[in-house]
C-alpha cells in the first residue's frame, strides 16, 4: 500500500497532544448543532437527530496542565477482514471497518516505569472510552479495534513487537465468540545508526531518517522521495527543515553553550549555567517552530509546567 493510499483512509484531522488519557476526560459532549459537529461526525458512526453528540475531547488544553494526553490519536477506515470475500457487498463503506490509532514517541526507554505497562493503560483507555462515543449500553460488538504504536528512540538495536490478546485452552476447546484482535500494541525500537533499505527495516529506515540528528534536509528529502515514493511538497520540505533545525539546535546548543559557559565562568558553575541556558534556548526554539508545550515536554523530559514557565519568561536563561 502506498503512503498516498493510506492518507485517504484517515478520517478528519489527527488530534495532536490535545486528547486527555485520564478516565472521564477523554470524551466530551457537544450540542449537535454546534460548529464542531461536522468534524466530530467524521469520527463516529452514530446518527444524530438533535440533542448531544459525544466525541474526543480536544478542548480546554490549558486546564489541568499536568494532565497526560495522547501524543497523536485518530480514526482510520480499513478494509474489513470479515467482508473481504463478500462478493455481494456493493457499498464501499460496508467493506470498511473503523479503527482507532494512537502514536506515542519516546526519546528513550523510560527508567521510572516499564513502558509496556503504560502502553497497556493507553490501549485500555482507547477501548473503555468508546462507551458513549462509539457504542452505547451493551452493544459491545460495536467496539472498534485499537492500535497504540510506540516509537522509542536511542535503543541498542532496531526492533518491532506486536503485543495482543491470545487464547489458551486449559480444559476442552470451547469456541468463545468475540474479537481477540481488538487490543493491539506495537513497540518500535530505533537505534542511532541508519539501517539498510530492505524489506526488514523499511519502516525503521524511514522513521530513523526523519528523526536523525545527523542527516541534512536534502538527505532526508532524498530518502523520503526517492526510496519511499512519498510526494515531496513544499509543506513537507518545510516540516523536515524544522525537524533538522531542532535536532541540530539541540546538538549544537547543548555542546557549544555548555562549553562556553564552563570556560568563561568556571568549570562547575559554568557547566550548570550552560546547561540551563541550553535547555531554555532549546525549549524556546521548539516553541517558535510551532510545537506545543506537551510535545516539548515529551522531547525534553521536562514537566509541562517548567516548559510553560520558560516560554512565559518565568524561568531565566541562566542560573546563579
Amino acid at each position: 500500500m502506498k503512503p498516498t493510499d493510506i492518507v485517504s483512509l484517515i478520517e478528519g484531522e489527527p488530534y495532536i497532544s490535545s486528547v486527555p488519557v485520564e478516565p472521564g476526560l477523554t470524551n466530551t459532549e457537544k450540542e449537535s448543532n454546534s460548529e464542531c459537529i461536522a468534524s466530530e461526525l467524521a469520527n463516529t458512526d452514530k446518527e444524530v437527530n438533535g440533542g448531544r453528540i459525544v466525541g474526543l475531547n480536544s478542548e480546554n488544553t490549558e486546564l489541568n496542565e499536568g494532565m497526560i494526553r495522547f501524543d497523536i490519536i485518530f480514526y482510520v477506515r480499513m478494509p474489513s477482514k470479515s467482508n473481504t470475500a463478500d462478493n455481494n457487498a456493493t457499498d464501499k463503506e460496508s467493506r470498511l471497518s473503523q479503527i482507532i490509532i494512537n502514536v506515542e514517541a519516546q526519546k528513550s526507554e523510560p527508567q521510572k516505569y516499564d513502558i509496556l505497562n503504560r502502553a497497556i493503560f493507553y490501549v485500555s483507555r482507547m477501548i473503555s472510552s468508546q462507551k458513549g462515543r462509539d457504542f452505547e449500553n451493551s452493544d459491545y460488538n460495536n467496539i472498534k479495534q485499537v492500535y497504540s504504536i510506540w516509537v522509542c528512540m536511542n535503543m541498542p538495536e532496531y526492533s518491532m513487537s506486536h503485543i495482543h490478546l491470545t487464547k489458551d485452552d486449559l480444559i476442552a476447546r470451547h469456541n468463545w465468540h468475540g474479537n481477540l484482535e481488538l487490543l493491539n500494541i506495537i513497540m518500535i525500537g530505533l537505534a542511532n545508526n541508519l539501517p539498510p533499505h530492505d524489506n526488514t527495516y523499511e519502516m525503521h529506515r524511514l522513521l530513523s531518517a526523519l528523526l536523525s540528528k545527523d542527516l541534512t534536509v536534502n538527505e532526508k528529502i532524498n530518502i523520503i522521495g526517492n526510496e519511499y515514493d512519498i510526494p515531496v511538497e513544499n509543506n513537507l520540505r518545510e516540516d523536515v527543515n524544522v525537524m533538522c533545525n531542532l535536532s541540530q539546535g539541540i546538538k549544537e546548543d547543548g555542546i557549544a553553550i555548555g562549553e562556553a559557559r564552563g570556560i568563561a565562568i568556571g568549570e562547575a558553575h559554568g557547566e550548570k549555567r550552560g546547561i540551563a541556558t541550553a535547555e531554555t534556548k532549546i525549549v524556546l526554539n521548539m516553541h517558535n517552530n510551532g510545537l506545543t508545550p506537551e510535545q516539548i515536554a515529551t522531547f525534553t523530559d521536562k514537566s509541562i509546567g517548567d516548559v510553560k514557565a520558560i516560554i512565559e519568561g518565568e524561568i531565566p536563561a541562566t542560573v546563579d
